[in-house]
This record gives structure tokens, C-alpha cells and sequence, in this order.
């Protein structure tokens, strides 16, 4: 099942995407009348989140890439909600900001409340899957921490949607910039999976139903500039573009 958040009327409605159809959707009672075609609405990003949490250098070809070793355990840092924006929505490039970056990456959706969780009972936790731009001011990582470099406003793309049927052991995910591939990789690349990343979060934080766990950035990570327009694509899930502006 595609899950989505979508605007009407002035407010955000949730929805399950059938084929080109957007239908109502309920957790409760499940889908509901046909609302029209996907066409027709404006995708918001597919999820609320409270709490987001990150992993860092958690891909073999990005520490290949960048001469780092292994981690013996997930490197975490948050983002702040006030990051999170849609599908087709502007990713905004702060004037003095030399060099704002892209990272494609898969987002895992938490669907019900995680406590120390273990990875034999991680995946009854999950709602689904997403993609995930975790834009970063690298001039701004010399703050000392990471806050300001990861969570202004705009900085978290995701979308298009949550897909609930998927296995996340081993998906393609590339990153585009407008015509030229910047990221291509696969989950299967990951040094901690999915199971164990929620294992080692759930120890320090409680999560909550759409709460947000992103699970790194393989190798390729690159600059973008205003009037750029970046691909995120994860293959069983879709493709989420948003366009760069000053």
C-alpha cells in the first residue's frame, strides 16, 4: 500500500494511493471513497514527525569514499521537524551558504509506539518506507554541532509517499541532479540494517507512530545550487523531487 498526506481545503487529509487514484484512508477502517486522481493533488510530505533521528556514514562505499573506518556502532544525530517538507516543494538555499548539500537516503516510518526494541521485533514497528533528501550547509558543520547545518527550514524532503509492502535489505537508491546521477547504490551497501539501526535508537529514544529514522547516505554526496532540480529514487517506493531555489 502507497500511503499519503495530502492538501484539501486548507488542511492535510490522509490517503492510499490505488493505481492513479487517491482514495480516503483510515488506519482504523482502511480506505474509504475515492477522493480523484493522484494527479489532481498536492502531495505533502507523507508523515508528521516529532522525533527524527539520523544515521551517519552507515554505507561500506561512502567510508570507502571518504577513507573512514568502519563504525563499530550507529553514529546519531537528530534533525528538527521544522525540516520536513513535500514532494515538488523548494528546497531553499540560504545566501551564504558556499555549499548545500544532498544526501538520498531511505527513511524508515515508525507505525506504532518503540521502546528497546530488539531485531527480531523491529519490523512489527514499521509502518513503511520513504525517500529522503537529508539536505546539510556543509559550511555550517563548523558550528561545532550539527543543529543549524541540518534543520533549517526545507531541509528534510520526503515523499512522495509511505509504501508499506517492501523488504529494505537490498533496494537501489539513486540521487539525481537535474540529468546527471550523483548517488547510486544499493541498502544491501549499508554497515547496519534496518533492524539493528532501530535496535540501537530504541535504546535512547522512544519513537512514536510517525516518527522518522533515516539510515545514511551512500557514497556520491554533492553540492546543489538554486535553479538545480534533485531526484531522490528508491526503487519499490517511487521518486521524490523537489527543485532548489535562492
Amino acid at each position: 500500500m502507497r500511503l499519503i498526506r495530502f492538501a484539501a481545503e486548507g488542511t492535510a487529509r490522509t490517503g492510499c494511493v490505488e493505481g492513479d487514484v487517491v482514495r480516503a484512508y483510515d488506519p482504523v477502517s482502511g480506505p474509504g471513497e475515492i477522493v480523484g486522481p493522484l494527479s489532481g493533488v498536492r502531495l505533502l510530505a507523507p508523515c508528521d514527525p516529532r522525533t527524527i533521528v539520523c544515521v551517519g556514514s552507515n554505507y561500506a562505499c561512502q567510508l570507502e569514499e571518504k577513507r573512514r573506518p568502519w563504525p563499530e556502532q550507529p553514529a546519531l544525530f537528530l534533525k528538527a521537524p521544522n525540516a520536513v517538507t513535500g514532494p515538488g516543494q523548494p528546497i531553499l538555499h540560504p545566501p551564504e551558504v558556499e555549499r548545500l548539500e544532498y544526501e538520498g537516503e531511505l527513511a524508515v516510518v515508525i507505525g506504532k509506539t518503540a521502546r528497546n526494541l530488539t531485531a527480531e521485533n523491529a519490523a512489527e514497528h514499521i509502518l513503511g518506507y520513504t525517500c529522503a533528501n537529508d539536505v546539510t550547509a556543509h559550511d555550517w558543520r563548523a558550528d561545532g554541532q550539527w543543529a543549524r547545518a541540518k534543520s533549517a527550514d526545507t531541509f528534510l524532503p520526503l515523499g512522495p509517499w509511505i509504501t508499506t509492502d517492501i523488504e529494505s535489505g537490498d533496494l537501489k537508491v539513486t540521487t539525481r541532479i537535474n540529468d546527471r546521477i550523483g548517488q547510486r547504490s544499493t541498502t544491501a551497501e549499508m554497515i547496519f540494517d534496518v533492524p539493528a539501526i532501530l535496535t540501537w535508537v530504541t535504546r535512547w529514544f522512544t519513537l512514536h507512530p510517525g516518527d522518522v529514522v533515516l539510515t545514511g547516505s551512500p557514497a556520491g554526496v554533492g553540492p546543489m545550487k538554486p535553479g538545480d532540480e534533485v531526484t531522490v529514487a528508491i526503487e519499490g517506493i517511487g521518486e521524490l523531487t523537489n527543485p532548489v531555489r535562492s
